[in-house]
């Protein structure tokens, strides 16, 4: 059959388009090619992630970026971490690695077992591909069946432990409404965070919780730093905002990236203006660090982002 013409799941579909052969994420741009993360907003980012880093207080911990793009958080990471610092950097990426980078960057298509130290994976969940429902005139649950050229319809009713998964985190009833099925999203969570011996995991992304579920869902695509309509051709990427709430294992913490890097002293406080009098450039310097951190911070963009945060002691994830 014409792949053109071929009807599949969400799931199966944004797979082959974002990770398959000429797939969207292994294009030689990479994701900042096309779209702006906190890492790619400013280097205060990569000194936040640092500043976690060492305050777990391990030797020689490792520091493992999933969703690495094309290492640039973990060159940031590496630049501002003190003198000496002993540190194991792994760059987790389905993706070649791309020329010129950091020697002591390990390239990897899996997160190393057994390891102690923070695990980073900073919008690496919402291209987690997942399978989309939507309610039918009766309200019941069917996968929405996508081709490639994004024309979409409804197909069987959500069955098994999807429809176990909806019913908990994301019921549907009303004619219309849809929703993204989280499940293979905590399942890559849950293997991820299994992966450290000891240490922090955190999840950043574009994230909803019980509270405020979306009715219609988050599904969209980008490209070129645009937001543009979800084609499963490979052309653009394929995102959802995720439900963090369901992936957070037992002892997880959730909260906003503006409280979280508030805790790391990325605030976006104006200077003193009487820095200004006395020392003119310094205030200038300041002023710039203000207004990239309030970037990173800011209500309606980046500060609403999601943490998910999971301490992991030797016998398991807890607090």
């Amino acid at each position: 059959m014409d792949e053109s013409c071929q009807w599949r799941g969400w799931r199966e579909a944004a797979e082959a388009a974002l990770y398959g052969p000429g797939g969207f994420y292994l294009r030689p741009e990479g994701p900042a090619g096309h779209f702006r993360t906190s890492v790619h907003a400013s280097p205060l980012f990569a000194s936040a992630v640092a500043r976690l880093l060492t305050s777990l207080e391990l030797d020689e911990p490792a520091l493992v970026d999933i969703g690495a793009g094309r290492g640039e958080l973990l060159t940031g990471v590496l630049a501002a971490l003190p003198s000496g610092f002993p540190v194991r950097a792994y760059a987790v990426e389905r993706a070649d690695r791309p020329a010129g980078l950091d020697p002591r960057i390990e390239w990897t298509a899996e997160p190393p077992a057994g390891v102690s130290g923070l695990l980073f994976a900073n919008e690496w969940l919402d291209n987690v591909p997942v399978d989309v429902a939507e309610a039918d005139p009766d309200g019941v649950a069917r996968y929405v069946l996508v081709r490639r050229d994004g024309a979409e319809r409804l197909g069987e009713p959500v069955s098994g432990a999807d429809a176990e998964w909806l019913a908990r985190w994301w019921p549907l009833t009303d004619p219309g409404t849809r929703a993204e099925i989280g499940r293979p999203r905590d399942e890559a969570w849950a293997r991820a965070v299994g992966t450290l011996r000891a240490g922090l995991a955190v999840a950043v992304d574009y994230a909803h919780t019980a509270a405020s579920r979306p009715p219609f869902g988050t599904l969209t695509g980008f490209r070129s730093g645009r937001e543009v309509r979800p084609v499963p051709d490979g052309s653009c990427d394929i995102t959802a905002h995720v439900a963090l709430d369901a992936c957070a294992l037992p002892g997880a913490e959730l909260l906003t990236q503006r409280e979280a890097l508030r805790e790391e002293g990325v605030t976006g406080d104006r200077p003193p203006l009487s820095l200004a009098t006395s020392d003119p450039a310094a205030y200038i310097r300041a002023l710039s660090t203000a207004g990239e951190a309030a970037e990173l911070t800011s209500r309606g963009g980046l500060g609403d982002f999601g943490w998910l945060r999971q301490r992991v002691r030797p016998c398991g994830p807890t607090t």
